[in-house]
């Protein structure tokens, strides 16, 4: 048989397979989903080339006809009610699929690493605290989760298997993202409406595995590998592979935002962290096609990382650098805020077990910032300025709800240096009158520099007077 035959033949095969492909939905919907409210949210899967395809929202009885493309995608918006439910939709085509137990309400993607992936009930040896009552008290509540298989893949992939909607019991929210599962919570309790979890994470994960080639292009240093059709449950730090795996087949689902745990497996490029995550957001922002739709994330907490810094011996205290770049990656992301952790650390596991903490202050930035909620403080006090009188530096903070606490507690964790660039353990008390911290030491008569908890663990002792921890920072850049 000739070229010509052979190419002849093989349009003729996939032209049959393409006009022949039953209905079928796009991965992520299915029964005991939760939908976005009052939003047009995007519902696609695929079907026989040219075939109507039509969609009936019970919650208003429409109908939404599509047609398929030459490819057999279709895709279209179907218009969410007040939150709500349950609901069904039916969709007739060649087939007729109807999902059931739907909700309605307010839906986040949760992602980055194992921080994030850990589940409610914990990993082996590795206690998520409260998990039991947690889980106990998890029965009826209208929060619905679903766990994206980890998959690496070397091109963008439409589907995952083998994952779905999950409703809250006993026997599956241990299954669930602690730090999601705690955000939902909160939610749920203050909005007194439906939440569902998108968990796309992975652990040991770095930033590059989730960006997308486009914003892997902004970066010299970045190498994509070449398109493939290979596909692993084990690759989780090569770029663009776990976003093609993992987040291109859910992209466009209705969300309200996004929250993100991630950054320790990216300890070792530090000044490239916080550009880098901007422009993964960028990216997802741009493919979701929502606008800047908020994106929260949590600091890395203290850990010991000695054994890590045979790598990066120019960064001593290497977890401090990347805070102080996560810091800086609020100020390059457009509504985006950090949950700070300084005080939930374990010295010698990288898992602390204090999920609620992490995802109930996450949740305190969505309520304050995207559901406008008041009187409660929300975020962080962070540093602002210094200024300096004399041998002493006076150390402002921005974002003080009611002022700096202890709790009893002496501030011991300040250093000062003068040009010499030695810093000396300094002496340091809250002035309650304006909100600052006073610094020095008799070893340093004049002061040019602050830094604070700037070490690899630390237990914090500085706070806004709603519990939440001033990050570790430094006033020189030496």
């Amino acid at each position: 048989m000739n070229t010509a035959r052979l190419t002849i033949l093989f349009f003729l095969l996939y032209h049959i397979s393409i006009t022949a492909q039953n209905l079928k939905l796009g991965s992520i919907f299915t029964d005991n989903m939760v939908m976005q409210q009052q939003v047009k949210a995007p519902i696609w899967g695929w079907a026989k080339q040219n075939a109507t395809i039509r969609i009936i929202t019970s919650w208003d009885g429409k109908v939404y006809d599509v047609i398929p493309d030459r490819n057999g995608k279709w895709k279209t918006l179907v218009t969410t009610p007040i939150a709500g439910g349950p609901y069904n939709i039916q969709i007739n085509g060649s087939d007729t699929i109807k999902l059931e137990n739907i909700y309605i309400g307010e839906v986040w993607l949760a992602s980055g690493q194992s921080n994030m992936s850990m589940p409610l009930k914990g990993y082996p040896n590795q206690p998520v605290m409260g998990f039991t009552e947690t889980i106990l008290n998890s029965k009826g509540k209208k929060i619905h989760f679903i766990n994206i298989p980890t998959m690496a893949a070397y091109k963008s992939q439409d589907e995952f298997k083998s994952a779905k909607w999950e409703t809250a019991s006993l026997s599956t929210t241990g299954d669930c993202s602690a730090v999601g599962w705690f955000f939902a919570d909160l939610l749920y309790q203050q909005l007194d409406v439906p939440v569902g979890i998108i968990n796309a994470s992975y652990g040991g994960s770095n930033v590059e595995a989730w960006m997308t080639d486009a914003a892997c292009a902004e970066f010299e240093d970045i190498v994509v590998p070449p398109k493939s059709d290979e596909t692993s449950p084990w690759i989780n730090n090569v770029p663009t592979l776990l976003y093609n795996g993992m987040i291109h087949p859910v992209k466009g689902y209705g969300i309200k935002g996004m929250i993100w745990y991630q950054g320790e497996s990216n300890i070792f490029n530090v000044p490239r962290y916080a550009p880098s995550l901007a422009a993964m957001v960028k990216d997802w922002r741009k493919i979701w096609d929502q606008g800047d739709f908020p994106f929260y994330f949590a600091q890395i907490a203290p850990y010991n990382y000695k054994e890590w810094n045979f790598f990066t011996p120019q960064w001593p205290e290497i977890s401090a650098y990347q805070r102080e770049a996560q810091m800086k990656a609020q100020t390059l992301i457009p509504n985006s805020a950090m949950a700070g952790l300084l005080d939930v650390g374990e010295e010698f596991q990288i898992h602390p077990p204090r999920k609620k903490e992490v995802g109930q202050r996450l949740a305190l930035l969505a309520l304050a910032k995207t559901y406008g909620m008041t009187g409660f403080e929300f975020e962080s006090p962070e540093y602002e300025r210094m200024e300096i009188e004399g041998n002493k530096a006076i150390i402002h903070f921005s974002k003080q709800f009611m002022g700096l606490t202890t709790y009893g507690k002496e501030l011991s964790l300040f250093e000062i240096a003068g040009e010499n660039k030695v810093f000396q353990k300094a002496k340091a008390y809250i002035n309650e009158e304006n909100g600052t911290v006073t610094v020095y030491s008799h070893l340093v008569k004049e002061p040019i520099a602050v830094r604070y908890a700037f070490k690899d663990f630390v237990d914090a002792e500085l706070f806004g007077t709603g519990g939440l921890p001033v990050s570790s920072f430094r006033t020189d850049d030496w």
